[in-house]
């Protein structure tokens, strides 16, 4: 199966799998004039089936009233959905805390230390639309009913955007999401003073209703278990040139990343569904940032949310989103209804 989303110059990618048993290991072969036969993925790559065999004894934590609250503006979770996919996947991330506690506890009794316990941190990435809010969301519910880690927090990088009058003076406004519009360092900071085990941590707030940060509000983050951190452009390596230092990325903050997939043309529906939904409920608001779209035309506000998407979104996603999803540890490729339909786990 040939990837759809090939980024332009990229070698043509086959991904072949040879057997249904998930022991197998799917076969990359890169397709190109000189381009050597590859016959190993770093990835295991489970169906949907495949997948939801490994819930084991999980029991179902949520209740079908919460699911609703879960949900996103145009994907629903399911009881299917969670059972499935996220059960299965919450177990996974238990496992992975409950390492990183013993190996924690192991290096201070090396170093003769008796340090505060550092939380686990949990990146969801991908595009604008695809449903890393409803993940993170869907994730912090169950992990939180998990007798080991009562306490999960959820922060969005979307509070470490730059406020609008930072990013016009910048001429980002309307690029807002490419990682320059972000203030790293102060996001650094954050995860820094996480990891350290800081007992009180300031945040800053987004609101996509108002489309900017909110001025003098924070979430407090009080070392907690887990921490989940969801943005674009949480797996973005930073720019580095000839001889400089590269200095520290997000992901070396992050324990475990996942990685939110669809192809580029389902992602665009999806964002012009749910801009015509926002159209007909938030925006009607005066106080919306978006107020202005509502006076369009039906065809003319689908015109201009594919205009947002293609010069903006779709851009960011092809030229820093997608680079970014080789490093993910997990990969949630999800299809038309927003299921999940394959999960690939990094066996490195």
């Amino acid at each position: 199966m040939e990837r759809p989303d090939r980024l332009p110059g990229e070698p043509r990618m086959i991904l072949r799998d040879k057997a249904a048993s998930v022991r197998d290991t799917p076969r990359l072969e890169l397709v190109g004039a000189g381009a050597p036969e590859i016959q190993f993925s770093p990835y295991r790559v489970f169906t949907r089936e495949q997948w939801a065999k490994l819930r084991a004894d999980t029991p179902m934590t949520l209740e079908p009233e919460e699911l609703e609250a879960l949900s996103g503006i145009i994907d629903e979770l399911s009881v299917e959905e969670v059972e499935m996919i996220y059960l299965p996947l919450s177990r996974l991330l238990n496992l992975y805390v409950a390492a990183a506690q013993k190996l924690h506890a192991v290096s201070s009794t090396f170093l003769g230390r008796t340090d505060c316990k550092v939380p686990f941190i949990i990146g969801v990435a991908g595009s604008v639309a695809v449903g890393k809010s409803t993940t993170a969301r869907v994730l912090r519910a169950l992990l939180a009913r998990w007798p080991d880690h009562p306490r999960v927090d959820l922060i969005t990088t979307d509070g470490f955007l730059y406020p609008n009058r930072e990013l016009e003076a910048r001429g980002l406004l309307e690029r807002k999401g490419v990682p320059e519009s972000f203030d790293t360092a102060r996001l650094l900071n954050f995860l820094a003073d996480v990891k350290s085990g800081k007992e009180h941590i300031e945040a800053p707030i987004y609101s996509h209703f108002h489309y900017d940060i909110l001025s003098g509000q924070k979430t407090l983050i009080e070392r907690p278990d887990i921490l989940i951190v969801e943005g674009l452009n949480v797996l973005q390596p930073a720019n580095v040139h000839r001889g400089s230092d590269a200095g520290p990325f997000v992901s070396d903050f992050i324990d475990f990343s996942i990685f939110i997939d669809a192809d580029p043309a389902l992602i665009e529906a999806w964002y012009v569904e749910r801009f015509m939904r926002l159209r007909s409920t938030a925006f009607r608001d005066p106080a919306s940032f978006f107020h202005r779209y509502v006076t369009l035309t039906h065809d003319n506000a689908i015109a201009r949310a594919l205009e947002i998407w293609r010069t903006i979104n779709l851009k960011n996603l092809t030229e820093n989103i997608l680079p970014t999803r080789p490093r993910a540890r997990l990969i949630l490729r999800k299809v038309e209804d927003h299921s999940v339909s394959t999960v690939a786990l990094r066996k490195l």
